[in-house]
């Protein structure tokens, strides 16, 4: 959607909602996505992939507490609500079963060769911190809070299936899991739709000009961008044969019996009905009848052996 064609009157999640659409689309849909939210990824590649969500959420929450009275950005700043980077931590230390994840030789490889998408990505968020006007960070609070309220939490249950993690506890799981808008319990479905409201309202009552309006649905375009980028890295290595097999989807299975052409059974049934014209017709009853559908049965039986075997 270029600028001319946005509609500046309506409220900045409105214009959110309907000029992100398509890349919204486009990183949902992706052979990285599709892996992730199936549970496809190996243990070691959803940490993998789990550290580097840490270093964009790490920048992204210091840029925000950095700039959390800005007019733009401080009606959605609630960090003890939203933030991420300490969950992941938590998630990627119980996965892993160490203290000091970033030792582990995932993270060192990690860093060793760090993926072009995550510099870029952190990148970004370090160039927006540093500008002066940090306004468009919202729009990556918008991409990746909303997205882990809405989508991160159908996936919780596959998640935590494919990784052997015991839901009800949420070990392994604390980045799907949020606390009630106004309390520490947990937030059930209903409540993070509440949440999702008040984040909302708080973007409409920032956004009220429309040089903000531009600029943070731009930039929700390029964190889109962004995000997908971040997941080509999962692209790469296919599923294994047990992945394969536990998510593989027969529809029309083929069938292990005998099957005959259309052609053939009707022949059959053309025979018999001869036999039987010729049986009755010829007079042929009691032992000579009999003899004779004795003789047509072993034809039978002789014409579909050979198709079974």
């Amino acid at each position: 959607m270029s600028s001319s064609d946005i509609d500046y009157s309506k409220p900045l999640a409105t214009l959110l909602r309907e000029g992100t659409q398509k890349a919204h689309d486009v990183v949902a849909f992706s052979p990285g996505a599709k892996r992730l939210t199936s549970g496809l990824l190996s243990k070691d590649e959803y940490v993998r992939y789990l550290m580097s969500l840490w270093h964009v959420y790490d920048a992204f929450e210091r840029a925000l507490e950095r700039h959390a009275t800005h007019p733009t950005l401080e009606t959605t700043y609630n960090p003890t609500l939203l933030a991420r980077a300490a969950a992941l931590s938590a998630d990627i230390s119980y996965l892993l079963q160490v203290d000091n994840w970033k030792s582990h030789t995932i993270h060192k490889q990690l860093l060793a060769s760090t993926p072009q998408s995550l510099k870029d990505y952190v990148g970004r968020i370090n160039e927006l911190s540093n500008s002066s006007d940090p306004s468009a960070l919202l729009a990556h609070s918008y991409v990746r809070y909303l997205g882990d309220l809405s989508g991160g939490q159908s996936i919780r249950h596959t998640l935590a299936k494919a990784y052997d993690l015991d839901e009800a506890s949420g070990l392994g799981l604390s980045f799907y899991a949020f606390k009630e808008l106004r309390s520490s319990k947990l937030a059930s479905q209903g409540e993070m739709k509440r949440i999702k409201e008040w984040f909302r309202e708080g973007m409409n009552a920032a956004g009220k000009t429309d040089q903000v309006k531009a600029s943070v649905v731009d930039e929700a375009a390029l964190a889109f961008e962004l995000n997908s980028a971040l997941l080509t890295i999962l692209d790469t290595e296919p599923p294994t044969k047990d992945t394969q097999d536990t998510k593989e989807i027969v529809f029309d299975p083929p069938s292990t019996e005998s099957t005959y052409s259309l052609s053939s059974v009707a022949a059959v049934i053309a025979a018999v009905c001869l036999a039987h014209f010729i049986i009755v017709v010829g007079g042929f009853s009691g032992n000579r009848g009999y003899e004779k559908l004795q003789a047509v049965e072993q034809w039978i039986r002789n014409y579909f052996q050979p198709m079974s075997e």
